[in-house]
């Protein structure tokens, strides 16, 4: 199947933004049957918006805390502000802590 550059309305800003031939074939290649909605730029801010998201519906964006780890010293950032009589871990240091359930 061939593909032509096309020319679409972003659905959030109606802004015209080109749909070309080589993110055509990417969304064919993925299985994607719907054309963008949004333009790229559009497309980026809600991604930012949506922190963390792993494609199923809207999340606000998470603000994240600068934090020392308290096994290993690395610097890391966790989802809610430390406390002095807490502990705070990287993520690879809370997996050995805290074993799976």
């Amino acid at each position: 199947m061939s593909f032509e550059d096309k020319t679409l309305v972003c659905s959030d800003c109606g802004k015209e933004f080109t749909f070309n031939v080589e993110e055509q074939e990417f969304f064919q290649s993925r299985g994607y049957t719907n054309e963008p909605k949004r333009c790229p730029e559009c497309r980026q801010a809600r991604k930012q918006t949506r922190s963390g998201d792993s494609g199923y519906g809207d999340r606000p964006y998470r603000q994240m805390f600068p934090a020392v780890c308290a096994e290993c010293g690395k610097e890391t950032e966790v989802p809610f502000e430390p406390r002095e009589d807490r502990p705070v871990y990287c993520r690879d240091c809370f997996r050995k802590v805290k074993p799976s359930r």
